[in-house]
């Protein structure tokens, strides 16, 4: 069974192939933002991050697997995962930082000096 646009949001059909959009939580420190990307089935060497133009670009690759026996039934498919991010101008780039563990691609955005809380000094 090949999932559809209809009965499953998450599957892009628009280029060659199919791709997953990953489910992400994105987290707001004082110091940063925190991208957490679920991209199950995808190996750390699989991993293609890169920052162009603005853009935060995801994509995992999934390797097929081998199925013995006839599939009876079936409510899991296989693809690669793809997403692009717009990084708003307060986020350092040249600091973007990932790690990817069990499936989990943590991505940090450092945020610029500038935008970052201060403590002001009250004096009486």
């Amino acid at each position: 069974m090949t999932p559809t646009l209809a009965n499953n949001p998450t599957v892009e059909q628009t280029r060659n192939g199919q791709y997953y959009t990953p489910r992400v939580d994105i987290v707001e420190t004082d110091t940063e933002l925190l991208l957490l990307a679920d991209m199950p089935g995808v190996r750390s060497e699989d991993v293609d991050l890169r920052y162009e133009n603005g853009e935060l670009i995801l994509r995992g690759r999934v390797q097929p697997r081998a199925r013995q026996g006839h599939l009876v039934f079936g409510e899991y498919d296989v693809g690669d995962f793809y997403r692009v991010f717009q990084v708003h101008e307060t986020i350092d780039a040249s600091k973007i930082d990932a790690e990817f563990k069990n499936g989990v691609l943590t991505v940090h955005l450092p945020k610029q000096e500038a935008v970052k809380p201060k403590q002001i000094s009250v004096h009486a």
